[in-house]
């Protein structure tokens, strides 16, 4: 089949192409590199330089591409996704995330592509009252990022129905690690996210790292959280693909583990290669103590299950680190 990858330079979306080529399929990037990497692209991935929000650019490039073979299905993984920064500017994240959404469903209309894969987050669950997540659970976003998400999850439902669309709605929780090749992983300069912010802190690349809150209900005081592997949350993508292709569907799956691991839990995996300095601080505010998901559709509905344990995403990202010295 071939793809579209709307952010396939980025961090979950370049992985994914690795997948969808390792299985065969013909791939076509769209990226503007705002925080995707050229050189995180698979070589066997055609590339085009362009914007989400820019429809003459998009219906330029699938037109063209089009015209060689037709597109079965895209792939969207285009979003800003900084939190704090979304309550700091909610325009950009409303511009982006939202009207972005917008162009690429105009462009995939007008081309007759008619199944998209659309990455979302467990942002949109907001301060999950159960600290189990199930697709039924409530959406009520806290923050801009989440509800910028959680409306482009309800535009593709309206445009699905509109135009005899097919979906795959993936709701990420906490996703870390790095390809088995070490060519990629998650490269940034402010890196916020716990797994890659404690492996700089045990390499020196920071000095110290703060833990927020040791005074939660959970086990050892510390929140608690859903950790994937990059890869397995990449390889769902390409079984959603073929799901909603063959049975003529549309899906909202979340994409866990189904079990949860502290901060703490995450400290003492890394000073199994390296310690970690680090500190205790006041809670962050909107922090629950408790979430993670229940992946029972994605086992029931996919056969997806993650592969690889909090152990191999540990050591995975460590040795990309030490090997990209970042």
């Amino acid at each position: 089949m071939k793809v579209c990858v709307i952010g396939g330079a980025g961090y979950i979306g370049s992985h994914t192409v690795y997948e969808l080529i390792d299985a065969g399929h013909e791939v076509v990037v769209v990226d503007n590199l705002s925080t995707g990497l050229r050189d995180a692209v698979h070589k066997k991935a055609a590339f085009y330089e362009g914007d989400i929000t820019d429809f003459r650019a998009l219906d330029e490039i699938i037109a063209h591409e089009s015209s060689k073979k037709p597109f079965g299905v895209a792939m969207h993984f285009a979003a800003k996704i900084v939190v704090p920064e979304s309550v700091k500017n909610p325009s950009l994240y409303y511009y982006n995330n939202v009207e972005g959404v917008r162009t690429m469903l105009d462009v995939m209309v007008k081309h007759n592509i008619k199944n998209i894969i659309f990455s979302s987050t467990a942002a949109v669950y907001g301060e999950a009252k159960e600290g189990v997540c199930t697709e039924e659970s409530e959406t009520k976003p806290i923050n801009p990022y989440g509800e910028t998400k959680l409306a482009s999850e309800k535009m593709i439902d309206w445009f699905a129905r509109a135009y005899g669309m097919n979906y795959c709605i993936f709701r990420y929780f906490n996703v870390a690690g790095a390809h088995k090749t070490l060519e990629i992983g998650l490269l940034r300069d402010h890196l916020t996210h716990i797994v890659p912010v404690t492996i700089q802190t045990a390499l020196g690349i920071r000095k110290k790292m703060t833990v927020f809150g040791g005074d939660y209900d959970t086990e050892d005081g510390t929140c608690v959280r859903d950790y994937i592997h990059v890869s397995d949350i990449a390889y769902a993508h390409v079984l959603g693909m073929k799901h909603i292709a063959e049975k003529n569907v549309s899906e909202v799956i979340n994409l866990g583990s189904n079990q949860g691991f502290s901060v703490k839990n995450i400290i003492s995996e890394v000073e199994k290669h390296y310690p970690v300095n680090h500190e205790y601080g006041a809670r962050r505010e909107g922090d629950p103590a408790k979430l993670i998901a229940s992946n029972k559709r994605a086992k029931e509905i996919l056969g997806w299950m993650p592969k690889r344990d909090l152990a191999e995403i540990i050591l995975s990202d460590l040795q990309f680190r030490i090997k990209h010295k970042k």
